[in-house]
């Protein structure tokens, strides 16, 4: 199954898509085996501070591309809450073909000044672009819990932008361990119908099954989940890992414990 685009994947589905964040290898084989188990298309998702953790993009990335090329579902690659332009631009040379470019630490409009520009650069090299409008909680103490994304704004956003997709602010918060967030269902369904591009849930690991469901059912179409996956995978490591001295030991059952947990969700995500 050939590498595809993340806007593809979007458009070809009737129902919500997970995305899914890398931080090793494992990350990435075990989300494609998860979606493989499921037989549902999956996106995954290479973030900045995953490539603070590596040193670089280029290794985490080819890794990712070559995992996803080899896939039996269509898998796409994203780079995640990038604030660099010139990590956008490495990651497009690289050949990812989709970006979240994240200027919402910037003024209102130095933000719709700077994705702007970056939409218009990755638009002439065909690549996808989501940004962000209002905060998303949680996020290196830049975003403002209880945010919410006002429709107005939203649709004035998209049209000065140009952007491809939007992630907006309706009661998550990145980095959770609890699935407790309440999300604002009905701004959901009001954002859905404002905005023609499609709306991105960031945070999602703090939401139950239940809610992620009707959050998609009210007009979310991507939905971001990484803390929930690292805990399935730190969770089967603490509980193998024993006095081994061979991280394959213990490294497998964290991989097979993150595929497990995928397949499960995109079938959440699916209806």
């Amino acid at each position: 199954m050939p590498l595809v685009g993340t806007g593809e994947i979007l458009a070809s589905s009737t129902n919500g898509v997970g995305a899914f964040n890398v931080i090793l290898l494992e990350h990435a084989t075990a989300i494609v085996a998860g979606a493989e188990a499921a037989g549902l298309p999956v996106i995954l998702q290479i973030s900045e501070n995953c490539v603070r953790y590596h040193g670089a993009l280029e290794p985490i990335a080819l890794a990712s591309l070559a995992v996803a090329r080899a896939a039996k579902v269509p898998v796409s690659v994203h780079l995640d809450h990038a604030t660099d332009r010139a990590l956008v631009e490495e990651a497009v040379e690289l050949g990812v073909g989709s970006v979240m470019f994240d200027a919402s630490k910037l003024s209102d409009a130095d933000n719709v000044g700077q994705t702007a520009s970056v939409a218009a650069w990755c638009h002439d090299r065909g690549v996808w672009v989501e940004a962000e409008l209002g905060e998303v909680g949680g996020k290196d103490g830049v975003h403002a819990p209880g945010a919410r994304t006002k429709p107005h704004e939203a649709v004035a956003y998209v049209a000065e932008t140009g952007v491809d997709a939007l992630a907006v602010a309706v009661g998550t918060s990145h980095a959770m361990t609890t699935k407790d967030a309440v999300l604002d269902l009905d701004l959901i369904a009001e954002l859905r119908a404002a905005v023609a591009v499609p709306l991105v849930l960031h945070g999602s690991s703090g939401v139950p099954d239940d809610m992620l469901g009707q959050a998609v059912r009210h007009g979310m179409k991507k939905i971001n989940i990484a803390t929930h996956l690292n805990k399935a995978f730190t969770g089967a490591v603490r509980e193998h890992v024993g006095s081994s001295v061979d991280p394959r030991k213990y490294i497998k059952p964290g991989r097979e414990a993150v595929a497990r947990e995928v397949a499960h969700l995109l079938g959440v995500l699916a209806g």
